[in-house]
């Protein structure tokens, strides 16, 4: 019985983070109905998108310090209750000020969704299958991305551009429903011990801000997800601008990347697993995968040179498999290191460090585009990964528990231990 219900919480996991990206991704294909009916500026739907960018960076850290208190099925159940009712309303809104708040509660809604999703796997699965469980998690996010486009055309063209919105919407407080019904056994679970809420038993936030690897899982996200940000934002306008892609084969193109990142997640998430069956140590496992995946990065500034469309394309699927590798273990080291008392909290401050970047580099690379070119862009993303990497191994010689599980007790060396 436990082994069919943590995978069916696996599965619903799945469908939450692909409801993340597909929700979030439907207004960049009805602004184009939006603005034409309500007379909204491109500077206003920058606006738009800046308000979903600052509660999705404040909720990250907030949601996930939440999740570590109230444990994953009471904060996941709020966190896409929240998105998925401002992304209904998004269907009902008649101005400019009613969208700008939809997308300020659906930000603050998905802040919660990837800290909940680690918190729930560390819960429920061992060391083994703890990185496989977290690829399938977090894979649902890419297969949200390939989805959202088509999906969103296909429910605008039946019901309009309102139905692209209520839809999902609708499917994600049903899935708040199934959630809830679902029985928490604390006995059905791979961590033991009983959820608490007390003050001695969770981990303080400045005692993580002590901690030397939560600064480096911090710095390493700042450092990537502008990276990230860039594949998914500028792929489009490259292939149209510099390979001259028409708009109808661009659509044909662009969810290749994406479906090579989520079966990545997968295979990097089982490619641990199988490592420590085979006897590799938590942290060579997870570390052997990663540092794959930076060798993989590599080949990103080859996109600049080849001639073919579809080598490019191919060199960017090449890129996001590499992510996907990266991304499982990255966060599954996290959970590995902070267990259940904190690991919500650190992925939540890793990933509001990840959209700040975002936020602050991205119309910097839209300067670098239009002064020089793609391609510094292209060698950065080629560098950034085995960059991330070399910081991991360094700061972090071994991947370890930071806090023994029944209590709070520190067993690790903090920030003021000198860097090796």
């Amino acid at each position: 019985m436990r082994k069919n219900i943590r995978w069916a919480i696996v599965f619903l996991l799945f469908i939450a983070t692909g409801l993340s990206f597909l929700d979030r991704q439907v207004l960049s294909i009805a602004i184009l109905k939006i603005q034409e009916e309500f007379h909204i500026t491109d500077v206003q739907y920058g606006m738009v998108n800046t308000s979903f960018l600052i509660s999705y960076a404040i909720m990250f850290t907030l949601g996930g310090w939440l999740i570590d208190r109230v444990g994953g099925k009471i904060g996941l159940a709020l966190s896409v209750g929240v998105w998925s009712v401002a992304n209904s309303l998004h269907a009902v809104m008649t101005s400019f000020t009613q969208l700008l708040t939809y997308r300020f509660f659906l930000g603050m809604g998905e802040g919660g969704c990837f800290p909940g999703a680690a918190w729930t796997v560390y819960r429920w699965f061992d060391k083994k299958e703890r990185a496989l469980a977290n690829g399938i998690a977090i894979g649902g996010s890419a297969i949200g991305a390939v989805v959202a486009p088509p999906l969103t055309i296909w429910l605008s063209a039946n019901y309009g551009w309102r139905g692209g919105f209520l839809i999902p919407g609708l499917v994600g407080i049903a899935w708040v429903v199934i959630w809830l019904l679902i029985p928490w056994k604390k006995t059905d679970m791979a961590v033991e011990e009983p959820i608490s809420t007390t003050k001695q038993d969770t981990v303080p936030f400045l005692t993580l801000l002590q901690k030397r690897p939560t600064w480096v899982f911090i710095l390493i996200r700042f450092l990537l997800d502008p990276v990230f940000y860039f594949m998914m934002f500028w792929i489009p306008k490259y292939l149209s601008s510099v390979r001259g892609v028409s708009f109808e084969e661009i659509g044909n193109l662009f969810w290749i990347p994406f479906l090579a990142l989520g079966i990545s997640n997968v295979i990097g998430g089982w490619f641990s697993g199988k490592l420590i069956a085979g006897g590799f140590s938590i942290n060579k496992a997870r570390k052997t995968v990663m540092g794959i995946a930076a060798l993989l990065t590599l080949a990103a500034p080859a996109i600049e040179w080849v001639s073919s469309v579809g080598v490019a394309v191919g060199l960017m699927a090449v890129f996001m498999f590499a992510h996907g590798f990266w991304i499982t273990n990255y966060i599954t080291a996290i959970s590995d290191m902070f267990g259940q008392k904190a690991t919500s909290t650190v992925v939540g401050l890793s990933g509001t460090a990840g959209a700040v970047s975002g936020l602050l580099l991205n119309p910097l690379m839209g300067v670098v585009i239009e002064q020089y070119s793609y391609r510094p862009l292209w060698i950065a993303s080629g560098l950034l990964y085995p960059l991330a990497f070399a910081l991991l191994i360094w700061l972090i010689p071994r991947i370890k528990p930071l806090f023994e599980e029944g209590q709070a007790h520190v067993i690790q060396e903090d920030i003021s231990t000198r860097i090796p």
